[in-house]
C-alpha cells in the first residue's frame, strides 16, 4: 500500500470550489483527484446557465486557479461584468478543469467514503489508514480509490428543499410532480416560456432565487396577458423582506430584491403571507396549495418551489462527522452562519479549523459546508479551500490565517428577512440580525459552489 503522503487528495465535485481546491492543492505540491458526477465541469452551474450572478467577475475567480490558468493563455473577463452561470462555466470553470487535465475524472458518482478497512465504529489504527472512495462510472463500472484526504465540494444543487413547510414533501406533492419545478425556469426557452405564459404560477420561497423568478414572470406578464404569480411566503413581509436595495454592497443583489418588490407593487404578483404548505391538491387540471392552518390558495397552473437546498450526506455515513443539528453544517462553523442570527451577509473568518471533523483530513467545503444556510458566496469557498490546502500541506500558520471580508446586505435584523447566495435558492427567515462590520484589515475574498 502506498504511504499516505504519496496518495492524492480526493476532491468531490468539479464546480467552482472543487476546482479551486484542486488548484490550491497543486500550488502546495499535493496531487488532487477531482471526481465529478456530471459529463463536464460545473454540471450544476450549467443547470442554472440562464441565471445571472450578483457577483462580478472580480469576485468569481480564485487566485490559485488564475495562476494555473495563466500558462494556457486564459485572460480574466471584464472584472465589473456580471456573468450568467453559463458564462461562468464556459469562460472560467471549464478552462480551469481543462488545465487540470486528467486529474479531473468525469461521469464518476461517489457512492461512499470510509477509512480503508474500518467502518465508523472501529477505533483501532483508524487514523493511520488512508481513505477509500467508492464510486460508480456512467457505464456501471465500480471503482475503489485510496486517498490521503477528502474535500467534499459537491454542493447542494442536487437536493432541493420540498414544498412542505416541515421540511418533508407536502401531501400530494409527489403526485403533482408534473406541475412542480424546483429550479428557476429559463423563460428564454420557447417551450419553457409556453408553460408559464398566460397562466397563474405559485412561487414558493423568499430568497434570491424566488426574487429572480418573480422578476422574470413579471416581465413575461407584460408580453403575455393573463400571466400572474402567487408569491407564497411562510412568514410576513416587512421592510427588510426584499433585502438591502440600494444600500446593498453587492448592487446587483440589491437590485434583484427591488425587482421582486416591483412585481408585487405593480400587481404582477400577489403575496400570500404566513402560508406554510401542508398539501397539494388537484382542482381539475389545476393545483391548489393547502396551508397548515387550512387556508387554500387560488388555483394555479404551475408551482415553482424555491425553498432552499440541503446537503446529501448519505455517502459519508461511515465517516465521523460533527454536524450542527439544525443546519447540517460543521459544528464550529454553524454559529457563524446561522440564518436565525446573522442577517447582514457578514461571515466571520473561517477555514480549516472551523471545517474540521472528528475524522481527521475530511472537510466539507463550499456550499456543502453551509448545510442548509443560504448565505454562501464563492469568495467564502475560495478562502476555505486555501486554508484547507495549507492545513493538508502542514502549513498550520497559513491555515490559521483565514481572512475574509464579505459585502453586506445593507439591512439588519427584523423577522422575515432573507438573504440568499449568489445562486442558491433560499427560503430561510432570519431574526435578531447582526449588523457589526466585517473584521477589517483582512484578506479579501466572495459566488456559489455546486457541481
Amino acid at each position: 500500500m502506498d504511504t499516505a503522503k504519496d496518495l492524492p487528495v480526493a476532491v468531490i465535485g468539479a464546480g467552482p470550489i472543487g476546482l479551486a481546491a484542486a488548484a490550491h492543492l497543486l500550488d502546495r505540491g499535493i496531487e488532487p483527484l477531482v471526481l465529478e458526477a456530471g459529463p463536464t465541469a460545473a454540471t450544476a452551474v450549467r443547470g442554472w446557465a440562464h441565471v445571472r450572478l450578483f457577483s462580478t467577475w472580480a469576485e468569481l475567480t480564485d487566485p490559485a486557479a488564475e495562476k494555473l490558468l495563466a500558462p494556457t493563455g486564459w485572460t480574466r473577463p471584464e472584472e465589473t461584468a456580471y456573468p450568467t452561470g453559463g458564462e461562468w462555466a464556459e469562460h472560467y470553470l471549464q478552462p480551469l478543469a481543462d488545465a487540470l487535465g486528467d486529474r479531473v475524472r468525469y461521469a464518476t458518482t461517489v457512492t461512499g467514503v470510509a477509512r480503508a478497512g474500518r467502518d465508523r465504529v472501529v477505533d483501532t489504527d483508524r487514523d493511520a489508514q488512508p481513505f477509500t472512495v467508492h464510486a460508480v462510472r456512467a457505464d456501471g463500472a465500480e471503482e475503489r480509490t485510496l486517498v490521503r484526504a477528502v474535500i467534499d465540494a459537491s454542493g447542494t444543487w442536487a437536493t432541493p428543499g420540498p414544498l412542505g413547510a416541515d421540511g418533508l414533501p407536502a401531501l400530494g406533492e409527489r403526485a403533482a410532480a408534473d406541475r412542480i419545478t424546483y429550479r428557476i425556469p429559463d423563460l428564454a426557452d420557447p417551450a419553457v416560456r409556453a408553460r408559464y405564459a398566460g397562466r397563474t404560477t405559485a412561487v414558493v420561497g423568499s430568497g434570491a432565487s424566488a426574487f429572480t423568478a418573480l422578476a422574470a414572470l413579471a416581465d413575461l406578464s407584460g408580453e403575455a396577458p393573463g400571466t400572474h404569480t402567487l408569491w407564497i411566503v411562510r412568514r410576513g413581509i416587512g421592510t427588510n423582506t426584499y433585502g438591502g436595495g440600494q444600500a446593498d454592497q453587492l448592487p446587483a443583489r440589491g437590485a434583484l430584491g427591488l425587482a421582486a418588490k416591483a412585481a408585487v407593487d405593480d400587481g404582477n404578483a400577489t403575496a400570500v403571507t404566513g402560508f406554510r404548505t401542508a398539501a397539494v391538491e388537484r382542482a381539475g387540471d389545476r393545483l391548489v396549495l393547502v396551508a397548515e392552518d387550512g387556508r387554500r390558495s387560488d388555483p394555479v397552473d404551475e408551482v415553482i418551489a424555491l425553498t432552499g437546498l440541503r446537503p446529501d450526506l448519505t455517502y459519508l455515513a461511515e465517516l465521523r462527522l460533527a454536524l450542527d443539528e439544525r443546519l447540517q453544517a460543521p459544528v464550529a462553523l454553524a454559529p457563524l452562519i446561522d440564518p436565525n442570527v446573522h442577517s447582514c451577509g457578514t461571515v466571520y473568518p473561517h477555514g480549516a479549523t472551523e471545517l474540521s471533523h472528528p475524522e481527521p483530513d475530511v472537510y466539507l467545503a463550499g456550499m456543502k459546508s453551509y448545510g442548509r444556510a443560504p448565505t454562501f458566496l464563492a469568495l467564502t469557498g475560495f478562502e476555505q479551500v486555501r486554508s484547507i490546502a495549507a492545513a493538508l500541506a502542514g502549513d498550520h500558520e497559513a491555515a490559521a490565517r483565514v481572512e475574509l471580508t464579505l459585502p453586506e446586505t445593507g439591512v439588519c435584523g427584523g423577522s422575515g428577512l432573507t438573504t440568499g447566495a449568489d445562486t442558491a435558492p433560499a427560503e430561510t427567515t432570519q431574526s435578531e440580525g447582526c449588523c457589526t462590520p466585517a473584521t477589517t484589515g483582512l484578506l479579501q475574498i466572495t459566488p456559489t459552489e455546486n457541481r
